[in-house]
């Protein structure tokens, strides 16, 4: 028996500022449902690491959103 297929579902995430640098808008690829989501920081498309929040939609309307994620998403 095969394991289901889940399709990835591509969400913002949000991450925390470090140093110089500011807090950005990132997109995570998910491939479990959105309601599994506990809060935990998750891998974003870019390599950082941020806390989804699956109530902003992606592509995301803010400013401050990472521009490797949005290329990567293209």
């Amino acid at each position: 028996m095969s394991a289901p297929t889940v399709a990835a579902t591509v969400v913002a995430a949000r991450s925390r500022a470090h140093g110089p640098t500011t807090a950005l808008w990132h997109a995570v690829s998910l491939h479990r449902p959105t309601a599994e989501v506990d809060g935990a920081c998750e891998l974003t498309l870019c390599g950082s690491l941020a806390r989804i929040d699956v109530d902003q939609p992606w592509p995301t309307p803010a400013r401050d959103v990472c521009p490797a994620c949005v290329v990567l998403t293209r």
